[in-house]
């Protein structure tokens, strides 16, 4: 009979201690945050998210995955439920993506803001506010994949041709032209080396030219000097320039206008002389007995039409 009380004992012990260490899970794992309702809808993969991943903004868990499913209002679309922290930002520029955790694989809600909203979202849990789930990195990447296998292909094919017999015996022979070229070089090279070796007499020569330049650019520059100093060959030249242009403009101030003036006596006695010659040409018997009377004209007494005098 009292080994029974002490079993009795002992298990109403066991059962106390269970509910007061369910009482303390209970208590510690108790979660008095509270969370609004949101929804997601998309037509892309989803692969690796589950029902209670974790949600992220910008890296901070904000609140969990509740219910994957289809969505109602539009056909074929996945649509995602998840309860967010009612303290998180969540504004209406707010968007998520679905990324990968580590190396599990295991998919989780990423959201982020482009900053071009203030207003936050209002929740409503009957009808919760849909976020716009935009693809993620691993999405872009296997929508790309088409397009990367295609060129991945057209860069193989190309690096064939490239390796084909063909062009491998070009790119030999350019090797060779190469090595060609190269042993020539160096035969130049040693074929320039006394020239280089009289570099050095060269280098004394120029230096010793340039020197005598400089010596006979400085006597240049000092008779120039002395071209230009005052009482100097220019000056006196400049000055007899002038006297000369005196000379030259009472020249023609002066002289000139009575030059014009001979000039024009002598035209009229010209005139005068060729007048006289022509008369005598005509009547060289005037050089004797003078001109004698005018011949009469018409209607003047003695006036013959043949120029004969009556």
């Amino acid at each position: 009979m009292e080994n029974k009380a002490h079993a009795l004992i002992a298990g109403a012990f066991v059962v106390v201690v269970a509910a007061l260490l369910a009482l303390l899970g209970v208590w510690l794992t108790r979660d008095d945050t509270q969370r609004d309702l949101y929804e997601m809808s998309t037509a892309e993969t989803i692969s690796g998210l589950q029902p209670q991943a974790v949600v992220r903004f910008r890296g901070v868990p904000v609140g969990k995955v509740e219910r994957i499913g289809f969505d109602d209002k539009v056909k074929g679309n996945v649509l995602i439920r998840v309860s967010i922290d009612r303290a998180a930002p969540m504004m209406q520029s707010t968007f998520a993506t679905v990324a990968s955790q580590g190396v599990t694989g295991l998919g989780f809600i990423q959201l982020d803001d482009n900053g071009e909203s203030t207003q936050r979202l209002v929740p409503n849990d009957d009808d919760p506010p849909r976020i716009p789930l935009k693809p993620g990195t691993l999405d872009k990447l296997l929508k790309q994949s088409d397009a990367i296998f295609t060129q991945a292909e057209q860069a193989a094919t190309r690096i064939n041709q490239l390796l084909s017999r063909q062009n491998e015996e070009a790119i030999n022979t350019a090797v060779t032209q190469l090595a060609e070229a190269a042993s020539s070089i160096n035969r130049l090279a040693k074929g320039l080396e006394p020239t280089v070796a009289t570099l050095p007499a060269l280098s004394r020569d120029s230096s010793a030219t340039m020197k005598a330049l400089k010596s006979a650019s400085d006597e240049v520059g000092l008779t120039a000097r002395r071209l230009n100093e005052k009482g100097g060959p220019l000056d006196k030249l400049r000055d007899g320039g002038t006297a000369l242009a005196a000379g030259v403009e009472t020249f023609s101030a002066a002289t000139l206008p009575k030059l014009g003036e001979v000039a024009d006596e002598t035209a009229r006695t010209m005139r005068q002389l060729r007048r006289t010659v022509n008369a005598v040409d005509d009547n060289p018997q005037a050089l004797i007995f003078g001109n004698g009377p005018a011949v009469p004209g018409p209607g003047e007494a003695g006036f013959s039409a043949d120029g004969v005098k009556k």
